[in-house]
């Protein structure tokens, strides 16, 4: 009973969700561990090809890049400007390792989300079932499943890939379905009266005409995905995220500081790339 008189569900939930937890950790240990190494081994694999960039060749793509997306010289020397910021404040190693998760994080969004919006712009009932759970997804503080999270797959990257992927997985999958319903229907069926396919219609006719709605959704990926950086050093996932903490464990407002500033221009960096190669035509 609380102390209200009332009696104490809240107590009876705890107590089922750690036994639900220890079940899974001690019945499917190995496994776990296994899972653990299939979603940490995309993640090593790009953080080790970033990680063997030099610094300058990493400027240089950037401001390739930048350029073939906007043909703007001034665009073009900012966004290099950015990346060559991040080594000159002693986080470039930190800055790969985070676009490392980033870049898997989101890549799994879009593997996850395409179809997940494709089904739901389809059939209503599966949008009617997806939308409490989008709902759940987003409003629920990352921390409650992060701890059962780390419980079952362990400190680092793990974790980090899937927290990060329940907190950007839905916007991407939800514009993916607004776009895909607002499009003409008599496009549809003259594409089909033309001897189209289901399949065929989709690919030709209605995703690029929902491109808009979709490169947005995956621009709000990004920029989530990002937003985790901080969250996910808790749990042992390397990146800009763990020099904040760090500064916030050891007292060092500068060091907080510096780590926070890194993050905004990586932000900044993901954010206008995003938006230009995206819309590239």
């Amino acid at each position: 009973m609380s102390e209200s008189g009332l009696p104490d569900f809240g107590k009876v939930l705890q107590g089922a969700v750690n036994r639900a937890v220890d079940a899974l950790v001690t019945g499917y240990g190995e496994q776990l561990d296994g899972l653990g190494g299939l979603l940490t081994g995309p993640v090593r694999l790009v953080e080790a090809g970033l990680l063997q960039l030099p610094v300058w060749l990493g400027v240089v793509l950037v401001a390739v890049a930048a350029w073939l997306g906007r043909r703007e010289v001034l665009f073009a020397a900012a966004m290099a400007a950015l990346p060559l910021a991040l080594a000159l404040l002693g986080v470039w190693l930190e800055a790969m390792q985070s676009l490392a998760l980033i870049v898997v994080a989101v890549s799994m969004v879009v593997l996850l989300g395409l179809p997940l919006g494709i089904a739901a712009a389809r059939l209503p009932r599966v949008s009617r079932v997806l939308a409490p759970v989008y709902d759940l997804m987003q409003t629920i503080p990352s921390f409650v499943y992060l701890i059962p999270v780390a419980m079952v797959l362990g400190l680092g990257r793990a974790p980090a890939l899937v927290a990060t992927l329940i907190y950007a997985l839905p916007p991407f999958a939800r514009l993916s379905e607004l776009g895909l319903r607002a499009v003409d229907g008599g496009l549809v069926q003259a594409s089909r009266a033309l001897g189209l396919g289901r399949w065929q219609t989709l690919w030709l006719v209605e995703l690029p005409l929902a491109r808009a709605a979709i490169l947005q959704g995956l621009n709000q990926a990004i920029m989530m995905a990002l937003a985790m950086v901080v969250v996910a050093s808790m749990i042992g996932a390397k990146g800009l995220g763990e020099i904040v903490l760090l500064g916030l464990q050891r007292a060092d407002p500068g060091l907080g500081f510096v780590g926070g500033m890194a993050i905004v221009l990586l932000a900044i960096l993901l954010d206008r790339m995003a938006q230009t190669m995206l819309t590239r035509r």
